[in-house]
């Protein structure tokens, strides 16, 4: 087959390789009336698999699909607004929302449908306010519901929404932050509830969306949400993947470089596969070559995977972690994942234990602090229990880690005596 590389971005059509039991999957859910909560490790191609599911259900005709970005939304009101104007891809739908906001694009009637979207964002976002938010989602979702065809309406990153809701700026949860957070969650639940059948609701996110919720008491809200865990490739897919890349731009790897490739990441994450052939084929495309040796694998693994052309993307998981846990707990998760790093890539128990009494849980707590930051380390894939120990998942963010932050880092049991 002719595979493409894939960029930094979601990808598609000739770029998308594998999933298809996955996209299967997906498809029956739908067809079924399931509302599902898409889960895995960022960089896994949670936003691809979605685009390419939403593509091919909207080439059969079957479903209208709806995509949205929540990632820019501070408010319910930004959210309830980015939902309509992205329901312009469903003509019929958007044709009964417009009626609905008839009094904010009155002076833009004979125009509306040539607005930019960020135009059009604004002038519906004027018609949302803190009041009637609920009013206004309710009616848009029973403008969706009432399509000719069932509408699937993918919601991309909702947990970074109800993480800004829940904690702020100061990543303090409050009485009244935890309202604003329930109010959004209790509005998508009954209108999930309320148009099964004929709005299918899938959502995902760069961030798990469980453990957020956990941390507020409000996890019974995702309840109608089945989730759906995308897990990484094997070795095999990557190693086939590697080699349709290599036969695309007229490169030799041998199944031996390969092997090793696959087993420096150890995770197999999509976007890293991709990621380290773009890598090795900029190396030999410098050297005036066409075929990949060990040695080559060995310094574009050190020199640019772990180097500053790897460091951009690889800041993200530290960034995303920042924001799910705040600055002060984040210095936490830091510590273990250090530790972990610089020690084989395993966090073993008698650590763990040390790291509790190091970091006590506030009184008014019942569950240990460190204990609530490996539930998000291990939910969003940094690291995985073994009995009672922890090893990180994927071997590139292990070496990246130790790169970067290993250098000074004193284990705590020497640092204990």
């Amino acid at each position: 087959m002719t595979l493409k590389k894939a960029g930094a971005n979601w990808v598609e059509g000739e770029r998308f390789y594998n999933r298809q039991v996955e996209l299967e999957a997906l498809a029956e859910r739908v067809q079924d009336g399931t509302h599902t909560l898409l889960t895995a490790q960022r960089r896994m191609g949670k936003t691809s698999l979605v685009r390419e599911l939403l593509r091919r259900l909207a080439e059969k005709g079957q479903f209208e699909t709806i995509f949205v970005d929540l990632e820019a939304a501070n408010t319910p009101e930004d959210a309830v607004a980015e939902i309509a104007v992205q329901a312009m891809s469903a003509r019929a739908a958007w044709d009964r929302i417009k009626t609905r906001f008839v009094n904010v694009l009155r002076e833009v009637s004979d125009r509306v449908d040539t607005l930019s979207v960020l135009d059009l964002q604004v002038k519906l976002r004027a018609g949302i306010d803190n009041g009637n938010w609920h009013q206004k989602g309710d009616e848009i979702f029973s403008a969706l519901a009432g399509n000719d065809r069932p509408i699937v309406l993918a919601i991309d990153e909702l947990p970074i929404l109800v993480n800004r809701l829940l904690k702020g700026q100061d990543y303090h949860i409050t009485p009244e932050r935890k309202q604003a957070a329930d109010g959004l969650m209790s509005w998508l639940r009954k209108n999930g509830q309320a148009h099964r059948g004929r709005i299918s609701m899938i959502l995902s996110g760069s961030v798990g969306l469980e453990p957020i919720l956990q941390q507020a008491g409000l996890s019974a809200h995702a309840n109608i949400f089945s989730p759906f865990d995308l897990k990484p490739w094997d070795e095999v897919t990557a190693s086939n993947c590697f080699a349709a890349l290599a036969e695309t731009y007229s490169l030799d790897l041998s199944p031996e470089v390969r092997q090793d490739m696959c087993r420096r990441l150890r995770w197999m994450v999509p976007h890293h596969v991709q990621q380290f052939f773009d890598c090795l084929h900029e190396h030999l495309r410098r050297a005036n070559r066409h075929e990949a040796s060990l040695e080559d694998v060995e310094l574009v693994y050190s020199t640019d995977m772990l180097g500053t052309r790897g460091q951009a993307d690889l800041d993200h998981y530290e960034g995303r972690l920042k924001t799910v846990l705040g600055t002060d707990i984040y210095r936490i998760a830091l510590e273990l994942l250090t530790e972990a790093a610089v020690q084989d890539g395993k966090l073993r128990t008698d650590a763990i234990d040390l790291y509790r009494e190091h970091f006590p849980a506030p009184s008014d707590t019942d569950r240990p602090l460190i204990d609530n930051v490996l539930y998000v380390l291990e939910h969003d894939g940094y690291l995985e229990k073994q009995v009672d120990d922890y090893r990180f998942l994927s071997g590139l963010l292990q070496d990246w880690w130790r790169v970067r932050h290993g250098g000074n880092f004193i284990p705590i049991e020497r640092r204990r005596g």
